[in-house]
């Protein structure tokens, strides 16, 4: 029953060509340690699904992506991810554009296990201009109403970052908008979690605390013990987005080579190389929680 993985191990079972699901939203809760090992590494021709944050952007600048499917790719602060948004400017990356509903619906049908979703959402809408595959269905019912069958969204593997975990893969997930998250779980065929916290058990007598066990833990495959793992993102309620870290990140997706040079600096040499360059774990710690 002991699920505990290394990020290099999660990333040795993971494939070219997979469909990899990315929990958190925005610059929340994203499991950016394990996004980081997959730039390290030779894996290449994924298909990104996400309420994207950074990790869109790097790893379309990493050259690991053949497509995105979003609902959004924002920094919040920043409003469209810099590197995601030059990439689409110059039509060099693939994707598939839905809202943040259809997205939801899409993985909530392949959790059910069911080949898609009716919904209002679309018909009459630029979503069906910008996704002629999507096909509309006719209620069997006495309204005949026509409407959109959003089809399942199966991943091959889920990336979620917890604020607690087991190594059995009970997990906690603090914060006031862990909304999607245990979509992901259900939707995909292993799911990796990267946690804050690695203890023997999140057992806890607090029913607030137990509210925060999104999914079940046999859904689960695997378990990193990965502290500070979320940053640049926040990882509520540990510590806020790294704002000026994210704008010099920004800043370089405006400069020639500016890719490489963030990715020499912070990236390539491994995770505590990582944290030393972006000033240490206790200035991670400090990082102020955003309140919007």
């Amino acid at each position: 029953m002991n699920k505990e993985m290394s990020l290099k191990s999660v990333v040795a079972d993971l494939r070219d060509g997979m469909t990899i699901g990315v929990g958190g939203w925005g610059p929340r809760r994203k499991p950016m340690a394990l996004i980081r090992e997959i730039m390290r590494s030779d894996l290449k021709d994924l298909t990104v699904v996400a309420f994207g944050g950074p990790e869109v952007g790097m790893l379309a600048a990493a050259g690991k992506l053949a497509c995105a499917k979003y609902g959004f790719v924002s920094l919040d602060f920043i409003p469209i991810e810099p590197y995601f948004r030059k990439m689409r400017q110059d039509g060099t990356l693939k994707v598939q554009e839905l809202d943040e509903g259809l997205l939801y619906l899409g993985l909530r049908a392949a959790g059910n296990n069911t080949p898609f979703a009716p919904t209002r959402v679309g018909p009459g809408s630029a979503v069906m201009e910008m996704n002629p595959d999507l096909k509309t269905i006719r209620s069997p019912y006495g309204d005949k109403e026509e409407l959109l069958a959003m089809p399942a969204i199966h991943l091959d593997a889920a990336l979620i970052h917890v604020s607690r975990a087991d190594r059995t893969g009970n997990t906690l997930t603090f914060g006031p908008d862990p909304f999607f998250d245990e979509f992901f779980a259900r939707a995909a065929k292993k799911v990796y979690v990267t946690t804050e916290e690695l203890v023997d058990s999140v057992a806890s007598e607090n029913a607030e605390d137990m509210k925060a066990n999104l999914f079940e833990p046999y859904l689960v495959t695997g378990v990193v013990d990965a502290p500070l793992g979320a940053h640049p993102t926040t990882s509520h309620y540990s510590y806020g987005w790294d704002a000026p870290h994210l704008k010099e990140y920004a800043a370089s997706a405006k400069e020639d080579g500016g890719w490489q040079t963030f990715f020499d600096k912070y990236i390539a040499d491994g995770e505590e190389s990582y944290r030393d360059a972006v000033g240490g774990d206790d200035h991670i710690r400090a990082l102020p929680i955003p309140t919007i």
